[in-house]
């Protein structure tokens, strides 16, 4: 599984470092780090919706507070 996060100049500022830091943390922990590719890319053209993270071509809003919400439902079960 490939999840590309926005490092762009808004999402930057709304927390894509922490999304980074915490989708790395929930990989390791899980012990998914040889099935889920994370990756960077700057503006995906949705600045409005936050920290945008696409995975399979569906872009979604993430937050530093709901990086573990979002990985329970788009990442766990699916990698």
């Amino acid at each position: 599984m490939k999840i590309t996060v926005c490092i762009g100049s808004s999402c930057h500022i709304k927390g894509s470092r922490q999304v980074v830091e915490g989708l790395q943390r929930l990989i390791a922990e899980h012990n998914l780090g040889d099935k889920v590719e994370i990756n960077g890319t700057f503006c995906m053209g949705q600045c409005q919706k936050g920290v945008c993270v696409e995975i399979e071509e569906k872009i979604f809003s993430v937050t530093p507070e709901t990086v573990e919400e979002f990985f329970e439902q788009n990442v766990l079960g699916k990698a």
